[in-house]
């Protein structure tokens, strides 16, 4: 299954990332750079470095100038983010091309690698609360409601990966097919920002 492949893909790239807890660390992929084991490296490692440069540009005594720069920094991330999305999308799309679809079939309110996305964004968010779940200098009452939100989280994991699997096999049999829309993001591009091109 696609999702369990995900899954611990994801695991092991936080696990991995947090060895060095830095946000700068060079990713060292063990996998083959033509197999979808790579590219899901490479998205939640994406993921990973954002998530803790979001914690950092949050610190309210961050000096501004510093603060805009990891901001500016986050943005560019973000549209990485966005293009390896749409890379694995592109991914699933080669796969399944000689798939036609049912004359009934119908299309899913998300592509694949969106809701992979998701996916990889929960990894993140289920193993930063389970820190807090175990932090022994945190309150006992804390330690409660984290591990309460946890429990969602793993249940959470849990309906996306079946999901995630459900849709795959759905597309693979005809039942749905795929439809890629670019996310077209405006704010980076010097063209369609009307600070920016104004600024021109």
């Amino acid at each position: 299954m696609i999702s369990e492949i995900a899954n611990r893909i994801f695991n092991q790239v936080i696990t991995d990332y947090h060895k060095f807890d830095d946000i700068d660390h060079p990713v060292e992929n063990p996998y083959d750079a033509e197999s979808l084991e790579h590219l899901f490296y490479v998205k939640n490692w994406i993921d990973t470095a954002q998530w803790h440069m979001e914690d950092v540009v949050r610190n309210p005594q961050i000096d501004p100038v510093e603060g805009l720069s990891w901001k500016r920094r986050i943005d560019a991330q973000n549209q990485v983010r966005t293009d390896m999305v749409e890379f694995i999308d592109g991914y699933f799309l080669n796969l399944y091309q000689g798939i036609s679809a049912l004359p009934d079939a119908k299309i899913n309110t998300e592509s694949p690698a969106w809701a992979i996305d998701r996916l990889s964004i929960l990894a993140l968010k289920i193993y930063h609360m389970q820190e807090e779940a175990e932090r022994e200098s945190a309150s006992v009452e804390h330690r409660a409601q984290c591990q309460t939100k946890l429990n969602v989280l793993l249940s959470q994991r849990e309906d996306l990966s079946t999901s995630i699997d459900e849709l795959l096999a759905d597309i693979e049999a005809g039942k749905k097919y795929m439809k890629v829309y670019k996310q077209m993001k405006m704010y980076n591009d010097p063209s369609l920002n009307p600070v920016l091109y104004n600024k021109a």
